[in-house]
C-alpha cells in the first residue's frame, strides 16, 4: 500500500492541484487551507464544508500529516526542547523559548548537516535529508504550544538556504492570508551564507541572521569550512546591496570562544568589518559539546567586546543563555535518540 500524501505543507497553488485531481471547484483549495492553517485541524473527515463523499475521497490518499513530538526536554527556565520524526530512524528539534514578552520558536530544515562547522553537534551527524515543507512546518503546527508563539527563527538543525525550495514554500504559508497570515517580521532565517542567499534577499521580506564567528577569513574557516565555498567579504558584499533601514532587519550571530575571538582586537577589526551595514550583532555563549575543545568565554571579556562595538557605532547586545541544563544545543537530542534506535 502506498504512503499517503500529506496535505499539511501545500501551497493554496498545490492544494488547487488536489481539489481538481478530486473533482471539487477552484474555490475548495481555500476551503482546505483554512482547516489546514487557520483551523489547524488533524483529520480530513473535520473538513465538514466538503461533501462526505469527497472527504473519504481525499483519505483515500490523503492524510493532514500533523505529528506530535515523541520526546521533550524542558530546562529550568522555562525553554523546552521537542523532538519530532522525520522519516524513518531520523528525528529534528525545534526549540520553544518563551520570555516576558515573546515567544519563540527555533526550527530545524534539515535532518543533519552538510556544513560541519566545529562547533556545531548537527554537523556531527553529517547530512541525511532536506526536511519537506511538511517536516518543517509540523514543528510549528503540532507545537503544543502553538497559540502562545510570537516569533520564528529557522535556527535549528540544518542550514534553511540550503534548503531553499521547501523552506520557501513554508515562508509562504507562514506570510499568506490563505496561511497564517504573519508578518515576514516575525519570522528570521538563520544562515552561515550559503547558495541560496541571494534568492532569499530578492524573493523575501522576513529578517536575516548571518552566523560570523571571526573577523578573520582564516581563523572563520578554521570553524566554518562555508568560508571556502562562500567567503564572509563576498556574503557582506552582497547584503551590502539590499536596503536593511526600514521593513527587513540583517543581524550577525557570533559565538564568542575563550582565547580563540574574544580580545580586543577583533572587537575592533569586527566593528569595522559592519561600519556600513544597518545591523545588530549578537554575542553568543558557546554551549559545549563532546569531543570539541572549544571553550566559552568569561562573561567580562563578552561584555567588553559589546562595549567596543557600541562605542563604535556597531549595535551590540549579549544574548540570554537558555535551556544549558536540558543542552539545548542543536542536535544533542537527536544524537542521543538516533543513537538509542540503532543499539
Amino acid at each position: 500500500m502506498s504512503e499517503k500524501k500529506r496535505l499539511l505543507g501545500m501551497t493554496l497553488n498545490e492544494l488547487k492541484a488536489v481539489a481538481a485531481e478530486a473533482g471539487l471547484p477552484g474555490f475548495a483549495a481555500k476551503q482546505m487551507a483554512d482547516w489546514l492553517y487557520k483551523k489547524r485541524v488533524s483529520s480530513i473527515d473535520e473538513m465538514t464544508n466538503i461533501s462526505l463523499a469527497k472527504r473519504n475521497w481525499l483519505s483515500d490518499s490523503y492524510e493532514i500529516g500533523k505529528v506530535p513530538p515523541v520526546d521533550f526536554q524542558k530546562s529550568v527556565d522555562g525553554t523546552i526542547k521537542y523532538l519530532y520524526p522525520a522519516g524513518p530512524g531520523n528525528f529534528v528539534e525545534s526549540v520553544y523559548i518563551p520570555t516576558s514578552d515573546r515567544a519563540t520558536l527555533c526550527v530545524s530544515s534539515q535532518v543533519g548537516c552538510k556544513m560541519n562547522c566545529l562547533f556545531c553537534m548537527t554537523g556531527k551527524q553529517g547530512f541525511t535529508k532536506n526536511l519537506s515543507a511538511n517536516e518543517i512546518l509540523n514543528q510549528i503546527q503540532a507545537l503544543p504550544e502553538n497559540d502562545e508563539l510570537t516569533n520564528l527563527v529557522f535556527m535549528g538543525m540544518g542550514e534553511p538556504l540550503d534548503n531553499t525550495d521547501e523552506l520557501f514554500k513554508v515562508l509562504e504559508i507562514l506570510t499568506a492570508p490563505y496561511g497564517y497570515a504573519w508578518s515576514p517580521k516575525r519570522i528570521t532565517v538563520s544562515t552561515i551564507g550559503a547558495k541560496g542567499l541571494k534568492r532569499f534577499l530578492d524573493e523575501s521580506d522576513c529578517h536575516l541572521a548571518v552566523s560570523l564567528h571571526s573577523p578573520y577569513p582564516a581563523e572563520r574557516l578554521s570553524l566554518m569550512s562555508v568560508e571556502k565555498a562562500f567567503p564572509m567579504h563576498g556574503v557582506l558584499d552582497l547584503i551590502r546591496q539590499y536596503d536593511f533601514t526600514h521593513q527587513r532587519r540583517v543581524s550577525f550571530e557570533y559565538i564568542v570562544f575563550k582565547g580563540l575571538n574574544d580580545s580586543v582586537q577583533h572587537a575592533k577589526a569586527l566593528a569595522g568589518l559592519l561600519k556600513d551595514i544597518p545591523c545588530r550583532v549578537n554575542l553568543i555563549r558557546f554551549h559545549a559539546i563532546p569531543n570539541v575543545p572549544l571553550q566559552t568565554s568569561d562573561l567580562s571579556k563578552m561584555e567588553a567586546f559589546r562595549d567596543i562595538l557600541n562605542d563604535r557605532g556597531v549595535t551590540c547586545t549579549i544574548r540570554a543563555s537558555r535551556g544549558e541544563d536540558i543542552f539545548a544545543a542543536c542536535g544533542m537530542l537527536s544524537t542521543a535518540k538516533k543513537e538509542k534506535e540503532n543499539k
